[in-house]
């Protein structure tokens, strides 16, 4: 179903947390269709048997309210802590180049404050993470990984960049590749 811009130039970002339950994006997702909205992205996952849930819907200003107006009976119904926030349809940058970051190490602290570190005194934005820890296939070596997106600044000198990367990898003793997104 397509929606005219008009339709989600008003957009609500709701993110959800509570414990894990069958039912709860059939809830969710009933109440954004009865209020008129629709669901333009989301992210939904379960960590350590909490539900945990970001979910971004559009419609016109009347369907946003009536659905902001919901929340409160939301979070009671599921036993959930909802929050919301009005946001806008974000604006492409043309000067950003997508690139896709994947490190795998051995589980140790402070992996993800260091490669967001590294990001951060760049000025590339992180778009996108995902982490997981688990146990390495036939020794059972307690393993991390991390899968960013990441923005980088047109200006940016790429090779140099990966350079720096890698040197800061191998320092952290962690495998790692930093390739642009194929869109």
């Amino acid at each position: 179903m397509s929606e005219s811009s008009a339709t989600v130039s008003n957009q609500l970002v709701l993110s959800a947390l509570g414990e894990d339950k069958p039912g709860i994006i059939n809830e969710l997702s009933r109440c954004v269709l009865n209020s008129g909205c629709t669901i333009l992205d989301s992210r939904m996952t379960v960590l350590g048997g909490n539900f945990a849930l970001l979910l971004q819907v559009g419609g016109n200003w009347n369907n946003i309210a009536k659905l902001e107006t919901q929340i409160a009976s939301l979070e009671s119904g599921l036993g959930l802590t909802i929050t919301s926030r009005r946001t806008s349809i974000a604006q492409a940058d043309r000067e950003l180049l997508p690139y896709g970051v994947d490190v795998v190490a051995l589980d140790q602290p402070g992996i993800v404050h260091n490669l967001a570190r590294f990001l951060s005194q760049r000025q590339i934005n992180i778009q996108e993470m995902v982490t997981s820890c688990y146990p390495a296939a036939h020794s059972g070596t307690p393993m991390f990984s991390v899968h960013m997106t990441v923005e980088i600044p047109a200006s940016t000198q790429i090779s140099t960049l990966r350079e720096d990367f890698m040197e800061l990898c191998d320092q952290l003793n962690l495998d790692a590749v930093i390739e642009p997104v194929k869109t």
